[in-house]
């Protein structure tokens, strides 16, 4: 059946003109249910496109324009070429056209047969005179399975916090947990949030999903105590007899106030306050930029600048703007909205020391994810870190400044209205335009990726989905009068896949909720592993029931939950309903929702008895939910998934979300520490030595001997 949009439907000049450029006039919410989307979505839509839909005239200008344009055209912008095919828009050239390849390599071939990886530049020369040029994405057929089964753990860094933190996680404590994981527990990967770089400003978004720039990480995960000159803060303070000095002062307050903020964390009950923990170790960086680097750390420097080039000095750029003019750049003073403009070379040589400070943070934090994840590998993790890359970038910030050029003006991601939320989503995350991606044979897109694979054994596709197909939602408008936008899935795609193969990686797809038919099987051809929650995994094209461990797939990651999700042992005991209660988030009487919730997780109780995995730890003080606990991973180890994650405050009983969707200020997300049954913070050292933490994990080890599965 169809049902109506909210507003008047495209007519049919707009609706042959909107398929032209990959907007959606319509979308299937669910099987058998179509849904139009309203003329105002899809004119809107096209606008960010740069396709003037104002009158009927304008609309048929357009229409007989774009078919002008793709009937002429020879070459699409970018050409996709996986190993051993070729490319149909190659076949579909007239006979007889001439090829020539400059490739990536220097080279220059008379053909696009047997071409290295690469992305290529590639020139048509039709009988008929017609030229077409276009960037030529040659890419592996598909990326290599995992080598062997693993396990890993799951968890939020900044909620990791040890007796070293500065009142939140950091990168030191995140090479301790993997040097431990790896060694003590035979864990082959630990998985982390996006490590992106936040808008500056007080209070910052403590989202790590709507980051500053997703291409540098953020310098509040520094561990400021392993920066090499941090030594030497002290020894310049010093006076001539050696004795410590003002520097050694200021270092002695700086520690004391990196414990108060810890201890308030810890032991006081206080909340995770990123502003405060930036505060403080910007002060510290600003005293450690005060030691000269040696010879061989200034050229190390050097060629940190050089290899990121202008992505590095507009990102540096944008944050030394922020500090004198705020965040929004769409406030700043006119000229300085443009990247590209006199008045930004101009402000650029003016703030050259912050510039350079912003460049010299990057530099930093890159150094310690390199380091993190070569740690992991010398721990004998086969997969080592798995980062996490968001779905866009928050407007105001520096991703959003120095690439207008591929971000739709005026529009928003997010999601449909669904059975889950009759209102849609507004994400709040500007979205790439598909074309001018394609014109530049997604150079961003490449960049990107490039960089995060410099330091990650695996990498995890936020919302993977968004490289088929995004929800564009008009800025004023509410989600409901969005459209779909299509992306070349094939090239981004091939991308995705020529990257991660040439740093060795792998990559996984967030692929949970409602995902469009063929989506999943493209991923699973192309070796993009995809997500699998338990409490989701049901034969929903059957009985509905929990969907056998041999049924499930087998190219995944495996959890029992995600940061989005109850922790384990709160769905066990029915406490995230309570939870959504207290906020006054339900939409049914409490009595219904915990009827529900109980009736699901009985069910699954069932399954764990009848497969013989309620088991207990086979010690006397094992409670029942500890036994479930681990039940619920012995399922897990049970299916054939490449890969079990275990959610690091699930080890310890943790019963809080770190993520409620749906609330902003009435529940503290992105700001907890990781805490035990009681909510009592627990430090990493106190994770190591926690015996429930080793019972659990001893299930994974026991069930899978010397393979670590």
């Amino acid at each position: 059946m169809t049902a109506p949009g909210p507003a008047v439907l495209p007519g049919e000049d707009l609706t042959r003109l909107a398929g032209l450029h990959g907007v959606a006039t319509s979308y299937s919410p669910s099987p058998g249910r179509t849904v139009a989307a309203s003329a105002t979505a899809v004119t809107h839509t096209l606008a960010a496109l740069g396709v003037d839909t104002g009158t009927p005239e304008a609309t048929r200008a357009a229409l007989a324009a774009r078919e002008a344009e793709l009937a002429a055209r020879l070459l699409p912008p970018t050409v996709v070429c996986w190993a051993g095919a070729a490319p149909d828009a190659l076949d579909a050239l007239p006979e007889g056209t001439r090829l020539r390849v400059e490739t990536e390599q220097g080279e220059t071939r008379a053909g696009a047969d047997d071409l290295p990886p690469g992305v290529h530049r590639l020139t048509a020369l039709a009988p008929d005179g017609r030229t077409a040029e276009a960037h030529l994405v040659v890419a592996p057929a598909r990326l290599p399975a995992p080598a062997g089964r693993s396990y890993g753990v799951l968890v939020q860094l900044y909620s990791l916090l040890s007796r070293h933190s500065w009142g939140m996680g950091d990168l030191g404590d995140l090479g301790e947990l993997a040097g431990w994981a790896g060694r003590a527990l035979g864990a082959g990967f630990v998985q982390v949030n996006p490590l992106h770089a936040a808008v500056l400003g007080t209070p910052t978004d403590p989202s790590p999903y709507r980051p500053s720039s997703r291409r540098f990480p953020d310098p509040v995960h520094l561990r400021i105590e392993d920066i090499p000159e941090f030594a030497y803060v002290t020894d310049r303070a010093a006076g001539p007899d050696g004795a410590g000095g003002a520097g050694a002062d200021r270092v002695r307050v700086l520690l004391e106030r990196a414990g108060r903020l810890r201890e308030s964390v810890l032991d006081k009950d206080a909340l995770i306050d990123r502003d405060a923990v930036w505060q403080l170790k910007r002060e510290a960086l600003e005293l450690v930029r005060e030691v000269p680097l040696g010879p061989g750390r200034r050229a190390a420097y050097a060629d940190f600048l050089a290899r990121e080039g202008q992505a590095l000095e507009d990102h540096a750029t944008w944050c030394a703007l922020a500090e004198v003019h705020g965040p929004d750049w769409h406030r700043w003073p006119a000229g300085l909205r443009d990247p590209r403009s006199a008045e930004t070379r101009r402000a650029r040589t003016e703030l050259l020391d912050r510039v350079d400070f912003w460049s010299w943070l990057a530099w930093l934090t890159d150094a310690q994810l390199t380091a993190t994840q070569r740690v992991a590998r010398e721990a004998g993790m086969p997969v080592g870190i798995v980062h996490d890359l968001a779905v866009g970038v928050h407007p105001q910030g520096a991703d959003a400044w120095a690439q207008q050029e591929y971000f739709a003006a005026g529009m928003s991601v997010g999601a449909p209205p669904d059975a889950f939320n009759a209102r849609g989503q507004d994400w709040g995350l500007p979205p790439w335009r598909p074309d001018r991606l394609a014109e530049s044979g997604y150079a961003p897109f490449r960049r990107l990726l490039r960089a995060l694979f410099r330091f990650a054994g695996a990498l995890r596709i936020d919302h993977v989905m968004g490289l088929f197909r995004l929800w564009w939602v008009p800025q004023g408008l509410p989600p409901t009068e969005g459209t779909y936008v299509r992306y070349d899935a094939e090239a981004m795609l091939a991308v995705l896949v020529l990257e991660a193969s040439r740093a060795g990686a792998l990559v996984i797809g967030e692929d949970l909720g409602t995902v469009e038919p063929g989506v999943r099987e493209t991923l699973r051809e192309r070796g993009v592993l995809g997500t699998s929650v338990l409490w989701f995994e049901r034969d929903w094209e059957g009985d509905g029931r929990p969907l056998a461990p041999d049924r499930w797939r087998s190219d995944c990651l495996a959890t029992a939950t995600t940061h989005d999700l109850p922790s384990t042992a709160a769905r066990l005991t029915g406490e995230h309903v309570e939870l959504r209660d207290r906020l006054g988030l339900l939409t049914r009487p409490l009595e219904e929702e915990r009827a529900e919730a109980a009736a699901d997780i009985g069910e699954w109780l069932e399954v764990l008895a009848r497969l013989g995995l309620l088991r207990g730890t086979g010690g006397a003080s094992a409670s029942s939910e500890e036994a479930e606990v681990q039940a619920v991973h012995r399922f897990l180890l049970g299916t054939p998934a490449r890969m079990v994650g275990v959610w690091l405050p699930d080890t310890v009983g943790d019963r809080r979300p770190q993520n409620l969707p749906g609330t902003w200020d009435q529940y503290p997300n992105w700001r907890l520490p990781i805490a035990d049954a009681e909510g009592r913070p627990v430090t990493l050292e106190e994770l190591a030595a926690s015996p429930r933490l080793h019972a659990l994990m001893d299930v994974l080890r026991e069930q899978a001997p010397g393979t670590g599965m």
